[in-house]
């Protein structure tokens, strides 16, 4: 894990649960727009537990430049509290790299309909009827 951050002190983990999800979709295209800005500041990587082809073919449909890494076949997404008896969740880690290179999880979220990390809620939130919306993968 402690390649992951490169040349940086932080990581953020995105917990992504996939191609499966429409709405982890949603939050991983805005977060596409914010990358540069965020892998200034530190390390990101998004996790899903779908095969690195199938996220590399997702991830190039959606126009997606953040680097992705699956999770599957390891319990990482359990072990960090993202997996319940209704399977995954989705949500964000972030990680601090000591100076001994050890590594520690300082911070965590789980993301949801309506939450911070998306800013398509809170513009919704401004119209009438802003509950009855859902994403979808294409809107054509």
């Amino acid at each position: 894990m402690a390649d992951l951050f490169g040349d940086k002190d932080t990581l953020f983990v995105v917990h992504n649960m996939g191609r499966s999800c429409v709405y982890c979709a949603l939050w991983a295209d805005g977060l596409n727009g914010l990358v540069d800005h965020l892998e200034n500041a530190a390390a990101f990587v998004v996790t899903s537990p779908d095969s690195p082809e199938v996220q590399q073919a997702f991830a190039a449909e959606r126009g997606w430049r953040f680097r992705m890494l699956s999770h599957a076949g390891s319990t990482f997404a359990q072990d960090m509290g993202y997996v319940r008896d209704c399977g995954q969740s989705p949500g964000l880690s972030v990680f601090r790299k000591n100076a001994d290179g050890g590594v520690v999880r300082v911070g965590d979220t789980e993301f949801g309909p309506g939450d911070d990390y998306c800013a398509i809620w809170h513009m919704l939130d401004l119209t009438p009827g802003a509950g009855t919306w859902s994403p979808r993968y294409s809107y054509h």
